[in-house]
C-alpha cells in the first residue's frame, strides 16, 4: 500500500484518512492542516518526505501566471525545497483545470449563468486562467490582489489592470508601509474595504478558507467559486444565505479532496515525476473518474437573473415629485418649467429605483433596475432619434456595469427612430421593447373585460366570439401584432390608420396567414366606431384626439395602450355606459419591491413585465425590436409568462382598479343606453 500525505496550511479541524483502489493502486491517503502555520509545515514535510510516496502541499500555489509573466511564491518555493526524496505538487494545474471546468459547466448547465455577472475575486493573480475564462461571459471583474497582498485600499477593475499590477508586483511585494496606522486597525480597514466589496459583486472567486470571516451581510445570495466545500463549510454557507457553491474539487471514498491531493494521489499511483504527467495523462485520468463539477445549492436551489429597465417623464409633473424642483413648481412661473424640461433632456441617465422580490414559481428569482433618462415625449419627439439613442446607449452602458443581462425600452424610448433597432445593434446587452407583451397584455385584459361584462353570448363551439373590433393605430408596432390576434377571435375587425399604403400591406399580409378573417380598412375612426363591440388604440399621437368618445356604442371596451394615453379623464368620464381600461397591465410573482411607478402592488405595466419574463426565462437576446411585431413572439411571451406566474391585474382605468361594482354598473348602464336607443328607433317612422 502506497502513503499519501496533503498538508495543509488550512485548518487542523478538516483532517482526515482513508484507503482505497485509485488507478490500480491502493492508496492510504491523509490530510494533515497546520493552521496557518509555515513552521508546521516545514516540519512535517521533512517527517513524510522520509515515508510517504508523493505529497501534496495544499492551499498555497507553486506560481502566478500573468500573460508570458510566471511569480513565484516564495514560501511555496521555500516549502518546496523541503522535499527531496519523494514527488511533491501543489495541485495547480490540477486546480486551474478544475475551476474553469467547473465554470464552463455551470454555464452549459445552466445557461447564460455568469453573463455580464459582477465577481470578485480575492486573487486575480492565482486565479488568472480562470479570470480569462469568465471575461467570455462578463467584463465586470474585479481583483482585491492590492488590497490583500499590500494593504493598499484599491481593486483592480479589468485584466489589463491586473496584468500591469503583475508586472510591478515583485518591486514591491517585500515593503513593509510606514507605521502610519496600527497593524490591527490597518486589518480592519482592509476587511472592510473587502466586505464593501463583497456586498457589491454577484458572484465570489475565493479560496473557501478566506471566506471563513465573513457572514450573512456579505455573503447572502451569493455564488461562491471555490474548491474543497464538505458538509461542514457547506453548512456554513447555508448559514450566511449563500445561493449557489460551484465546486470544482472531485469527491473520492465519500471525502473532497483538494488538487494538491488528487494530484499527490496520481503521482503515487503512476508512479510518475509531476513533469511526467501529460494534459493527455490528466484528460485520460480524468475521464475514467467520470467526475463532474459540483453545484451545490446550500438553502435549496435558487437562481437570480438580472435585467434593467429604462423609464422616463411622461409630463412636466414628474419633475414635481423631484424635492428641489416641488418648491420650486409652487411658486415658479410655466416658462420656467419650460425650461427645466428642456435642461432635463440632457441630463445624464441615472438609477430611479431597484427592483426585487420577483419570483417565478419555477424557483428563479429576478432583480433590477429601473433607469430614467430626463426627456418627456414632447423633448424626444422635438430632437433627432440619434439624440435618444445617445441617451438609451449610456444607460446601457450603466445597465451593464450593474451586471443586468438585458433591457427594455419603456414608453417612447421605444418608438423612436426604428424602434430599438439601432439602440439593439450598438448596445452592450441585449434590448427588447416589451411591445409584444404589450399587445398580449392589451387583448388579454380586452377580453376579460368581455366577459365580464356579460353583454355578448360565449359561444361553446371553437367558431368566433360575435363582436366586432377595431384598432387605431394598426399600423404601428402594437397595433399590428393586436390586429393579427383579433382577426382570429372576432366577427370582424376594422383597421384604423392614416397610413393608406401601409394599411393595405397589412390587410394583405394578415389575409396571408388568416385567410377567413374579415378586415374593413378606415383611414379615421369615427366613421365606423359606432359599430364596435371592442376597440384597441395603440396610436404615438401624443395627446392627439384619435376618437370622438360620444360616437362609441355604449357596453363598448376601449383598451387604451397608448402612452400618453389616447383618452385622457375629462373624455373618458363623459361615457359613464363604455368600460375604458389603461392597456393590460400584468401582476408579477413574489413579493414586489420598487419605489413608485402610479401602479398597484406587485403591478408593472407590460412592456417592463416582457423584460422581467425574458429574465426569468434566462432568453437573454433581442427579443422585441423594430416596428414589426411577430404575432408568434406575442403568443410565446404570453406562454412564458403564464410558466412563471404571470397574471393579469386587476382590470384598471382612469381612475383606479375596476371592481366588480363598477363593471356592473358599466354594464348597467349600456343596456339602458341601447334599450333607449332601440326604443328611439322603433319611434322614428321608416322613410317611405
Amino acid at each position: 500500500m502506497k502513503t499519501v500525505i496533503s498538508i495543509s496550511l488550512g485548518s487542523k479541524n478538516q483532517d482526515f484518512e482513508f484507503t482505497t483502489n485509485f488507478l490500480g493502486q491502493k492508496l492510504k491517503v491523509q490530510r494533515v492542516g497546520t493552521d496557518g502555520s509555515t513552521a508546521k509545515a516545514a516540519k512535517l514535510l521533512r517527517h513524510w518526505d522520509e515515508r510517504a510516496d508523493a505529497i501534496g502541499l495544499g492551499v498555497v500555489k507553486d506560481s502566478y501566471r500573468i500573460g508570458a509573466q510566471r511569480l513565484i511564491d516564495k514560501d511555496t518555493s521555500r516549502l518546496s525545497r523541503i522535499v527531496t526524496r519523494v514527488p511533491l505538487t501543489t495541485g495547480a494545474r490540477l486546480a486551474d483545470i478544475f475551476l474553469e471546468w467547473a465554470v464552463r459547466h455551470t454555464q452549459s448547465k445552466l445557461g447564460h449563468y455568469f453573463d455580464n455577472a459582477n465577481v470578485l475575486f480575492f486573487s486575480g493573480m492565482a486565479n488568472y486562467k480562470l479570470a480569462m475564462s469568465m471575461s467570455e461571459y462578463t467584463s465586470n471583474l474585479q481583483f482585491a490582489d492590492p488590497l490583500l497582498q499590500l494593504g493598499v485600499p484599491k481593486l483592480l477593475t479589468s485584466l489589463d489592470a491586473l496584468g500591469l499590477y503583475a508586472s510591478g508586483m515583485h518591486y514591491v511585494s517585500d515593503w513593509t508601509p510606514p507605521r502610519v496606522i496600527p497593524a490591527m486597525l490597518l486589518k480592519q480597514w482592509t476587511r472592510f474595504v473587502l466586505g464593501k466589496a463583497l456586498a457589491k459583486a454577484t458572484m465570489v472567486v475565493a479560496p473557501v478558507h478566506e471566506l471563513d470571516d465573513f457572514g450573512l451581510e456579505e455573503l447572502a445570495g451569493k455564488t461562491i467559486i471555490t474548491s474543497n466545500v464538505n458538509d461542514e463549510r457547506l453548512a456554513r454557507f447555508k448559514e450566511k444565505g449563500v445561493n449557489m457553491v460551484i465546486d470544482g474539487a472531485p469527491v473520492i471514498a465519500g471525502h473532497v479532496l483538494g488538487p494538491e491531493m488528487l494530484d499527490a494521489m496520481i503521482l503515487a499511483a503512476t508512479g510518475k515525476a509531476p513533469e511526467d504527467i501529460l494534459e493527455d495523462d490528466i484528460l485520460e485520468i480524468l475521464t475514467g473518474l467520470k467526475m463532474t463539477p459540483r453545484i451545490l445549492y446550500p438553502n435549496g436551489f435558487k437562481r437570480v437573473n438580472r435585467f434593467a429597465f429604462v423609464i422616463h417623464p411622461l409630463s412636466q409633473e414628474y419633475f414635481k415629485k423631484i424635492k428641489p424642483v416641488e418648491l420650486l413648481s409652487r411658486v415658479s412661473p410655466p416658462l420656467l418649467m419650460n425650461s427645466l424640461e428642456k435642461v432635463m433632456a440632457y441630463a445624464p441617465p441615472f438609477v430611479y429605483s431597484r427592483i426585487e422580490g420577483i419570483k417565478s414559481p419555477t424557483g428563479v428569482e429576478a432583480e433590477g433596475w429601473l433607469i430614467s433618462v430626463g426627456g418627456t415625449p414632447k423633448e424626444i419627439m422635438s430632437h433627432s432619434p440619434e439624440f435618444t439613442y445617445r441617451r438609451l446607449l449610456a444607460a446601457a452602458d450603466m445597465a451593464k456595469r450593474l451586471g443586468a443581462q438585458i433591457m427594455g425600452l419603456g414608453a417612447f424610448t421605444k418608438v423612436v427612430g426604428d424602434a430599438g433597432v439601432t439602440v439593439a445593434k450598438r448596445a452592450s446587452l441585449p434590448i427588447t421593447t416589451g411591445n409584444s407583451y404589450s399587445a398580449s397584455g392589451a387583448l388579454w385584459a380586452a377580453h376579460d373585460a368581455l366577459l365580464r361584462l356579460r353583454l355578448h353570448p360565449i359561444p361553446k363551439d371553437k367558431q368566433r366570439v360575435k363582436f366586432k373590433a377595431m384598432v387605431v393605430g394598426a399600423t404601428g408596432a402594437i397595433g399590428s401584432a393586436c390586429s393579427r390576434l383579433l382577426v382570429r377571435a372576432a366577427e370582424e375587425v376594422t383597421l384604423v390608420s392614416p397610413e393608406t399604403a401601409k394599411l393595405l400591406a397589412l390587410k394583405a399580409s394578415i389575409l396571408q396567414e388568416t385567410p377567413d378573417a374579415k378586415i374593413v380598412l378606415s383611414a379615421t375612426a369615427d366613421t365606423r366606431i359606432g359599430q364596435m363591440d371592442m376597440v384597441v388604440t395603440a396610436t404615438s399621437g401624443a395627446g392627439k384626439k384619435v376618437l370622438d368618445i360620444m360616437k362609441v356604442k355604449p357596453g363598448c371596451v376601449i383598451t387604451d395602450v397608448a402612452r400618453p394615453l389616447d383618452l385622457p379623464p375629462e373624455e373618458v368620464a363623459k361615457r359613464p355606459d363604455v368600460l375604458v381600461i389603461e392597456s393590460g397591465e400584468i401582476e408579477l410573482p413574489g413579493d414586489l419591491q420598487v419605489k413608485n411607478i402610479g401602479l398597484p402592488k406587485n403591478v408593472v405595466y407590460a412592456c417592463l413585465a416582457e423584460t422581467i419574463v425574458l429574465a426569468l426565462e434566462g432568453r437573454f437576446e433581442n427579443f422585441t425590436i423594430g416596428r414589426a411585431i411577430e404575432w408568434e413572439k406575442v403568443r410565446e411571451i404570453y406562454q412564458m409568462g403564464l410558466k412563471h406566474g404571470m397574471k393579469l391585474a386587476a382590470i384598471s382605468g382612469v381612475n383606479g382598479v375596476f371592481s366588480d361594482e363598477d363593471i356592473e354598473r358599466v354594464r348597467e348602464l349600456a343596456l339602458a343606453a341601447r334599450a333607449k336607443k332601440s326604443a328611439r328607433r322603433k319611434k322614428t317612422p321608416a322613410k317611405p
